[in-house]
């Protein structure tokens, strides 16, 4: 049984970032996801990878539905070339609105904002607020060091083997997509119980 997504959250960074293969994975996650019939939720920036994904889905005929805050909507850093632009309150409202909107997410390189996404829905999985897959496009190795980071805390008995495992990690936006498809396991009836330490 393959999982039904109609609506993909994408959350990256508002800068480009140094590397070409950040912009150019955007770009193609985008076009690729527009191409499988797959409406697009994002941040509705225009700059940064967030403006490229938008671009790449809307230049391959998609549907992109954005979600910005008042604030940076007064800064002009909406992307008014995207067909649903929602303008909300605060950043509360931001997140929210795009997990409610969506059926599955991914993170691509960005700052703070991203990886605040990204591990509040794996913990709101975890929790077993949702049962969305969530993915991590780790684009020439941005996100090793994070990796490395989710194994120290599982040799440090703070998460357990079985959550990180609902994180799908791909370097290819196609490879990843074809990842999310696949069922999410259940969470752990008692994962607040304590993870036993190593002897």
């Amino acid at each position: 049984m393959t999982q039904t997504i109609k609506r993909l959250c994408v959350y990256c960074g508002a800068s480009m970032g140094l590397q070409p293969a950040y912009r150019e994975a955007a770009t193609a996650l985008g076009r690729l996801v527009a191409e499988r019939g797959i409406e697009l939720v994002y941040g509705g920036g225009h700059v940064g990878l967030m403006g490229m994904v938008a671009d790449g889905a809307l230049a391959a005929g998609g549907h992109v539905i954005g979600v910005i805050p008042r604030a940076l909507m007064d800064r002009e850093l909406g992307h008014i070339a995207i067909q649903d632009l929602r303008v909300v309150a605060d950043m509360h409202e931001r997140k929210m609105t795009m997990a409610g909107l969506s059926d599955a997410f991914v993170a691509m390189p960005g700052g703070w904002g991203t990886l605040e996404e990204l591990t509040e829905m794996l913990t709101w999985l975890q929790l077993g607020l949702h049962a969305k897959p969530i993915g991590l496009l780790n684009v020439g190795g941005y996100y090793d060091p994070f990796l490395a980071f989710a194994e120290r805390m599982i040799g440090e008995c703070f998460v357990r083997p079985e959550h990180r495992a609902l994180l799908a990690v791909e370097a290819d936006p196609d490879a990843l997509l074809r990842r999310l498809m696949q069922p999410v396991a259940p969470p752990l009836d008692k994962w607040l119980e304590p993870v036993a330490p190593r002897a």
